[in-house]
């Protein structure tokens, strides 16, 4: 499951390469598009074979764009390009989010399987990986409980959000020009935009909008280490303190702003204003997330 993730994502991303090329136009080397796209030149000589069968490019050496039709284009949907782990994850935060559940809430393995059409097994792997953290408790006969969160908690794991994430907000400024990185983040600004100018209708919708751009921000200096922290931060940071109800929409749309400042400074590779940006949202952040930990 997760090669094939990989291997589609990289496949649409490859298209967009592929779109900025004119007809006739001789491709990037196999090795040149392991780098431009991050992969390894397995995967790259899997999409080109695909590039190949769908005539979009040439068999021969070296490879050439070739004129085809709009259906060749057909990218995979995003929900194929996640994996398994994060596709729970979203689902889990979204419940979360939508039922709103407190401390010493029950959660059924089976039937949250149910709701998100995924095995037994994968559910209980996700919850094992938050266990470990007291977030959620085992209970002999009586399913998994919420915990919830405690001031100190929320203090401390802040302390590892914040290191992490300024320092992997100024590695933004070394990305080379050729990091698809880059192209996810000018998506996600126009999304922000987006989602402001209808921010009194689709206010919750920014939670979603809100775990992509701090993952994105992350990616930019990937550490296995704070990798394994990454789905509890995702949960405290970008869901629990969504749970102050009367001032969401509010709070929301002084997010996108801060965010819209972040990115933009993200993109002018400005090492003061990346982290002036994230500073300031990041106090935001931790003075939210204080005040949940108080209702």
């Amino acid at each position: 499951m997760k090669t094939d993730t990989i291997y589609k994502k990289a496949f649409n991303h490859a298209l967009d390469l592929l779109e900025q090329v004119e007809t006739g136009v001789e491709l990037p080397t196999e090795n040149q598009l392991a780098v431009q796209l991050e992969i390894s030149r397995t995967t790259v000589r899997k999409v080109l074979r695909a590039f190949i069968a769908r005539g979009l490019i040439s068999a021969g050496l070296p490879k050439i764009k070739l004129h085809s039709t709009a259906a060749a284009w057909e990218r995979y949907p995003d929900a194929e390009t996640v994996q398994i782990s994060a596709q729970v994850e979203k689902s889990f935060m979204e419940w979360i989010l939508r039922d709103d559940p407190r401390p010493g809430t029950l959660i059924n393995e089976l039937e949250l399987a149910r709701k998100f059409g995924i095995a037994t097994t994968i559910i209980r792997e996700f919850l094992n990986r938050f266990q470990r953290f007291g977030l959620i408790e085992k209970r002999n006969n009586a399913g998994w409980i919420f915990r919830g969160f405690t001031k100190d908690f929320a203090l401390e794991l802040f302390e590892v959000r914040e290191m992490y994430e300024l320092r992997s907000a100024k590695f933004f400024a070394e990305l080379q020009d050729s990091s698809p990185i880059w192209g996810d983040l000018g998506a996600l600004r126009i999304a922000h935009v987006e989602l402001l100018a209808d921010i009194d209708r689709r206010f919750h919708d920014f939670s979603e909008l809100d775990s992509r751009f701090h993952r994105l921000v992350s990616s930019a200096s990937p550490n296995r280490f704070v990798d394994s922290f990454s789905d509890v931060i995702s949960l405290v940071f970008h869901y629990h303190y969504q749970w102050r109800k009367h001032d969401e929409r509010q709070r929301n749309e002084i997010a996108i702003h801060e965010h819209l400042a972040y990115i933009d400074a993200l993109i002018s590779r400005d090492i003061n204003a990346i982290e002036a940006a994230c500073r300031a949202h990041l106090r935001s952040a931790r003075a939210t997330l204080l005040r949940s930990t108080q209702d």
